[in-house]
């Protein structure tokens, strides 16, 4: 039996659109998106649908619609016989891994993340906050850049995805001064994101005293499948330590980077991107070119995914 880690895109993968074809094939992914749409109080169908996209990315809007899109798809997985040795997620996506590894159920975590969602947004006064993807630089070299900010300007290492390409976040003057330093310092380039807020910051910390009461309210059971958390990038299948993890992965930055580095360790034969996408399985590649990766997320990429995963089986 091959082995196989499941990773689960997050937020920026959205895209109106976004598991139609899926719906209109399988009759269990139509009940799962009609029960979707009552749990939250609101058609998500319509909307990943037919949009409007901006809409849609919304961070209230596109956490349901990507945690959906990943469970649709990791459902019919599962249909297949097919489990996963570890699984990750990148930011929201953690709550798809959690969901693939029984953690959490998924009418429970659709209007988890949609309150998560409603708390990012207004943590922070819109349009005062920011997110830039840096190219070239470390982790290191980033953070000498930045000691050269003033003290009111708060810039905080965001998402460590991949050799060379790390996302920092914080007040948008704080990015807007911080980008000419990167640059001194070697940044190829420094783009900003098209994001709402100022995410996996320091500035997040009041969003997370309040998500800490909603997530009181859910049980969440031990890991059938070990998942590797944002915080600490290890693993583990405790769920009070999943808990305690998913409180700080608001203001802490994402280690996806080391965690696809062990996940590598694992001896796995393939890494599958399971939802809307392909941005982590380019990720992967960047980590380790020679990786097997598939991404999953419509009726012929699970085809050909279930091709490999059953020949010489």
């Amino acid at each position: 039996m091959k082995r196989v880690a499941f990773i689960f895109p997050g937020q920026g993968s959205q895209a109106v659109g976004m598991g139609k074809e899926i719906y209109d094939r399988y009759k269990e992914v139509k009940d799962l998106f009609h029960q979707a749409d009552e749990w939250l109080g609101m058609s998500i169908t319509d909307l990943m649908f037919e949009g409007p996209e901006e809409t849609l990315t919304n961070t209230v809007n596109a956490q349901p619609a990507l945690l959906l899109t990943s469970s649709a798809m990791m459902q019919l997985l599962t249909k297949e016989g097919i489990s996963p040795v570890v699984t990750a997620g990148h930011s929201l996506g953690e709550y798809s891994a959690l969901v693939a590894s029984g953690v959490l159920r998924i009418e429970d975590a659709l209007p988890l993340v949609q309150t998560r969602g409603k708390l990012m947004e207004h943590a922070f006064p819109k349009g005062q906050g920011a997110m830039a993807a840096v190219l070239g630089l470390s982790a290191v070299e980033i953070q000498e850049a930045l000691k050269h900010l003033d003290k009111e300007d708060v810039v905080d290492l965001a998402n460590l995805n991949c050799p060379g390409q790390i996302v920092i976040s914080g007040t948008k003057t704080g990015i807007d001064h911080a980008i000419p330093l990167l640059k001194d310092a070697g940044a190829k380039r420094v783009l900003p994101l098209n994001v709402s807020g100022p995410f996996h910051s320091r500035l997040m910390e009041p969003a997370a005293k309040d998500f800490e009461k909603a997530l009181e309210q859910i049980e969440l059971q031990q890991a059938n499948v070990p998942i590797y958390a944002n915080v600490t990038a290890e693993k583990t299948t405790d769920p009070f330590v999943i808990k305690d993890l998913l409180v700080k992965q608001l203001y802490s930055p994402v280690r996806f980077h080391e965690t696809l580095e062990k996940i590598l360790e694992e001896n796995v034969d393939a890494i599958v991107e399971v939802g809307n996408g392909k941005v982590l399985a380019g990720l992967v590649k960047k980590v380790n070119r020679r990786m097997t990766t598939f991404s999953v997320q419509d009726s012929a990429s699970l085809d050909e995914f279930l091709e490999w995963y059953k020949e010489d089986a």
